[in-house]
């Protein structure tokens, strides 16, 4: 019994390591100091609302939520690689997405539901290091924490008369982000799934004399972002 306990452990043992060890894709891949490359995915826009608490004092509104919806983003990747496990990437692009605010309204008596659509879209300057773990056969997972600064084109466009009234937010924005993802060695191409979370820092409501600006004493953007990336 000994003795078949210990082949079956040498069997294992080369057989682990032969899986180990076998053929990669691109070997050389990680010595280069700088690659390029893109980027798709798709993000869930949402904000955090920290209400005024004066709702008694308004006309008509008595609740305001906010409703995250999906978007699409799209970009270019730009890496610069530090030593064996850090990297510093610079990812610029635009991100396309909506986010619903909704206004419970007393109206003729009767509660009513006030839907505003706010629609962003950003030029976005994310600036992240990735910390890579060990890479095994194909596969290479890593951890993202970084900053960015996005401008949004859509915060200050003409508001239509059918949309009125409209809360508008400031158009620009520093963010805090962390993530992680997973790094793909392919024949021709490195491919990388990434799951990033961005929390906006700013007070973006750009505050008028409504109610429904009133009603809000702070609001902070917020969005989850799912990326692909082709190097």
């Amino acid at each position: 019994m000994k003795k078949f306990i210990i082949i079956l452990f040498l069997c294992f043992s080369i057989f682990a390591n032969a899986q180990y060890t076998r053929p990669i894709n691109f070997p050389r891949y990680d010595n280069q100091q700088i690659h390029f490359g893109f980027t798709l995915g798709l993000n869930r826009m949402d904000f955090t609302i920290k209400n005024s608490g004066d709702f008694f004092l308004l006309d008509s509104v008595y609740s305001v939520e906010n409703q995250p919806m999906m978007g699409f983003n799209l970009g270019i990747v730009s890496d610069l690689k530090i030593n064996q496990h850090w990297n510093l990437r610079f990812l610029p692009g635009l991100i396309f997405g909506q986010r619903n605010m909704e206004y419970l309204v007393l109206k003729d008596s009767s509660f009513t539901t006030k839907v505003m659509k706010i629609e962003s879209t950003f030029l976005d300057f994310p600036l992240v290091f990735k910390y890579r773990a060990q890479r095994i056969n194909d596969y290479r997972p890593y951890l993202l924490m970084g900053g960015s600064y996005k401008f949004d084109l859509a915060a200050q466009k003409e508001i239509k008369e059918e949309e009125k009234p409209k809360i508008r937010l400031n158009r620009s924005d520093f963010y805090y982000e962390i993530g992680f993802g997973i790094d793909y060695y392919l024949p021709y191409f490195k491919f990388s799934t990434e799951l990033k979370f961005a929390v906006g820092i700013k007070n973006i409501l750009k505050t008028d004399n409504t109610q429904y600006t009133r009603a809000i004493q702070r609001m902070n953007s917020k969005m989850i972002i799912l990326s692909f990336h082709f190097e």
